[in-house]
């Protein structure tokens, strides 16, 4: 996972005497306020109505908690919002569940509505597809946004979260994010991921950004990406999660802590690793601690890449991880994507040899038989 380390040391002199004017209320000692915004929308775990991301929840919860600050929660409706389908044996799931502050700042959010300006020295708008519904017609929010940047606080989104900027207006009548590098959940992205409820979307994030005048910056498909613009502070997809965080904390002028990267992370660092030709030490690394990384990720992560691939340096992308995760994660699709991608890039004779050894193992492999057959094919 990439360091971004854009900040330098003269953005911090002013920074504390600033945080103390964001919050009037607080003492001259009290922790900077962090105030996370997660959607309304959602219902059944997000099967009748999307909702929030509860893995972005917990990891800027977990973060900003560990680095000493305040952290308040809100929502357009106020109350319980309900979260989009989670698992909850993830590490960072783990841990905020059995935070009982965390739990019950979700369980009693604040209504945007009752939030005044200069209260949060930061905002943090999280993600989820219910994030496109609510927020960019929230009023309230819009009007607490337009007030924290005007008054040159952080305001930060990350995956869907930045569809509350869409309509966001300065006080001259331009859009907020007109002329930021900005960055969010693209449209690749939602093409290959939000399929169930993008035909429901007011708007394509990427899009609309655009439209609004905003300077469009992002990785390849569903890698991290951390974009700073000053106070202004966006993230691409979930696994940009702790990035954004972790930026929030040095734009508030503190070190981030050293800490142990969530499994999410550990794996996304070594992948980044892999494909920059680091690969004996991504080797060496595997061997000694399999369990610290989801292979299952990375072998998603490839072949998702190859599959939306528009080139054959994507191709080699995709088909790079899927190597690195092959032989910790024994699963028929990945087998057949490597197959796909190999026969794609040329490699015909090390496709079918890969089919062939799948249908050793499973003779009944219809999806196998049918790609067999057409590598054979002249």
């Amino acid at each position: 996972m990439k360091c971004m380390k854009r900040y330098v040391n003269w953005m911090v002199a002013g920074m504390l005497a600033t945080h103390m004017a964001l919050a009037p209320a607080q003492t001259k000692d009290a922790a900077p306020k962090v105030l996370l915004v997660v959607s309304s929308e959602g219902r059944d775990a997000g099967k009748t109505r999307p909702g929030f991301e509860m893995d972005e929840f917990a990891m800027s919860w977990l973060v900003l908690r560990a680095n000493g600050l305040a952290v308040e929660v809100a929502s357009p409706a106020g109350g319980a919002p309900e979260a989009d389908r989670y698992n909850k044996d993830d590490d960072y799931n783990r841990a905020v569940l059995a935070d009982t502050d965390a739990m019950a700042a979700l369980a009693n959010t604040r209504r945007t509505a009752n939030v005044k300006p200069g209260e949060h020295a930061a905002i943090l708008v999280l993600g989820g597809k219910g994030a496109m519904f609510d927020l960019p017609k929230d009023p309230a929010l819009q009007a607490l946004l337009a007030a924290q940047a005007e008054r040159g606080a952080i305001v930060a989104g990350v995956c869907h979260g930045p569809a509350a900027f869409a309509h966001v207006k300065r006080k001259d009548g331009t859009a907020l994010v007109q002329g930021r590098r900005v960055t969010g959940f693209t449209d690749e992205e939602e093409a290959v991921f939000g399929k169930k409820w993008v035909k429901e979307f007011p708007f394509l994030l990427e899009s609309r950004l655009r439209e609004a005048g905003a300077k469009w910056e992002e990785a390849s498909l569903m890698m991290p990406k951390l974009v700073v613009d000053g106070r202004f502070i966006t993230g691409q997809n979930p696994f940009s999660t702790t990035q954004v965080a972790e930026a929030i904390v040095k734009a508030l002028g503190r070190e981030p802590v050293a800490r142990k990267p969530f499994r999410d992370e550990a794996s996304m660092q070594l992948a980044l690793r892999w494909l920059a030709e680091d690969r004996d030490a991504v080797a060496k690394q595997l061997a000694a601690a399999p369990g610290q990384y989801k292979m299952e990720l990375i072998a998603m992560l490839g072949y998702y890449q190859f599959k939306s691939a528009g080139d054959d340096a994507m191709r080699r992308q995709g088909l790079s991880l899927m190597l690195l995760a092959e032989p910790h994660f024994d699963h028929e699709q990945l087998k057949l994507g490597i197959a796909s991608a190999q026969a794609a890039l040329g490699q015909p004779g090390l496709a079918r040899e890969r089919v062939k050894r799948l249908l050793a193992q499973k003779p009944e492999s219809a999806e196998a038989k049918q790609l067999l057959a057409s590598l054979s094919s002249p």
